[in-house]
């Protein structure tokens, strides 16, 4: 709860303690104060809104579910995202920024090995660290896609193209085969969100509840593998 929403303001007063005399140095800090709960509650909201829209779909879910997921009153929710469309953007927002980061590989080195092979790595973490939000998006698109036209077309989009021609200029240099860039960027995708996306499923035939890290590690190394033998991928100079 943020310290000066109507709703909190008897719990905050009661958490700060006894009332002092605000000098100088509090009221330098009190901004940075404000930020900091401010973006505490943020966390706490979205994280509880992944796992609500991940098990219920954005129909299925509703700011009275992800509020008593979060343990607030429904006021304070709407303090910070007024509506569920909102709160369901941000969420999308937040899984496409992560995936994004995820492909700073590719800016990193000209090498495919080390490119591809990082940003496998990086998305396959991101499926053992963050499954929700990859079921969130996952189930989005699914439904057709409906909410997030505008991060696809103005978003995705955009980055997928200057990764297509990076991956042409692999090619080009004899790094790579002469693969589809786009075929080759959704077989990383599909293979690495397979392990958030169907989960349930990896444990059935698996006869374990949840891969171990050494067994993510090893499944995680194996599809690094397979993707670079799949494209040819070989570093300059071999």
């Amino acid at each position: 709860m943020r310290d000066d929403d109507p709703n909190s303001r008897s719990a905050t007063h009661a958490m700060r303690g006894p009332a002092h005399e605000q000098g100088p140095s509090d009221a330098a800090h009190k901004p940075r104060r404000k930020a900091a709960i401010r973006e505490s509650n943020e966390s706490h909201l979205l994280a509880c809104a992944e796992a609500v829209f991940a098990e219920r779909g954005f129909e299925g879910a509703s700011t009275a579910l992800i509020a008593d997921r979060a343990g607030l009153p429904k006021a304070n929710l709407h303090y910070y995202f007024p509506t569920k469309l909102a709160l369901y953007w941000r969420v999308l927002d937040d899984v496409f920024e992560e995936w994004n980061a995820a492909a700073n590989t590719f800016d990193a080195s000209d090498d495919p090995v080390v490119a591809i092979g990082g940003y496998v790595r990086a998305k396959m973490a991101l499926s053992r660290r963050r499954p929700l939000g990859s079921k969130v998006w996952a189930n989005e698109i699914i439904g057709g896609a409906t909410h997030m036209q505008d991060i696809l077309l103005e978003r995705v989009k955009p980055w997928m193209e200057t990764r297509v021609k990076l991956i042409e200029h692999w090619i080009a240099e004899g790094l790579l085969a002469p693969v589809d860039p786009k075929t080759l960027l959704f077989m990383i995708w599909a293979t690495t969100q397979h392990y958030a996306d169907f989960e349930a499923q990896i444990r059935a035939l698996s006869g374990k509840r949840a891969l171990s890290a050494a067994g993510f590690e090893a499944s995680t190394e194996e599809v690094v593998k397979l993707l670079l033998r799949a494209s040819g991928a070989r570093s300059p100079g071999q």
